[in-house]
């Protein structure tokens, strides 16, 4: 979780770093194979030098990136959890709970989608 330190110093509100420190330790634990790195000034996870997912801060939310096609399908289950999405991106507002288990399956899934990919995102 090293590599993150200096993402999380820049957090100015303390309870929005401490939100983002707990997803992303969480992330580190449930998933220890995945490879913690930033990128495009994000903290992220790859697989087998593949993206997983990556996470950005805004003034309202956390985001959560699981690309284009883990957004699609979890579309439902992202509208069900209470959060709203684009097509890149799930917004987690600061006041909303996470939901560790819509976030667990949508690693997954992209653990599984991207067992044979061989570049970093999907083409």
């Amino acid at each position: 979780m090293e590599v993150f330190a200096e993402y999380l110093a820049q957090i100015d509100n303390p309870e929005h770093r401490d939100r983002v420190e707990e997803v992303l330790a969480w992330v580190n634990n449930k998933f220890p194979n995945l490879m913690p790195k930033i990128g495009w000034n994000q903290p992220m996870f790859t697989d087998h030098g593949t993206y997983i997912i990556g996470f950005s801060v805004a003034k309202h939310h956390m985001a959560v990136a699981p690309e284009i096609a883990g957004i699609n399908h979890f579309s439902a289950e992202i509208v069900q959890a209470g959060y709203d999405h684009t097509k890149q991106l799930v917004r987690i507002r600061w006041d909303s709970p996470v939901d560790f288990s819509l976030l667990e399956k949508m690693i997954e899934f992209n653990i599984l989608d991207k067992a044979d990919c061989s570049t970093f995102w999907r083409k």
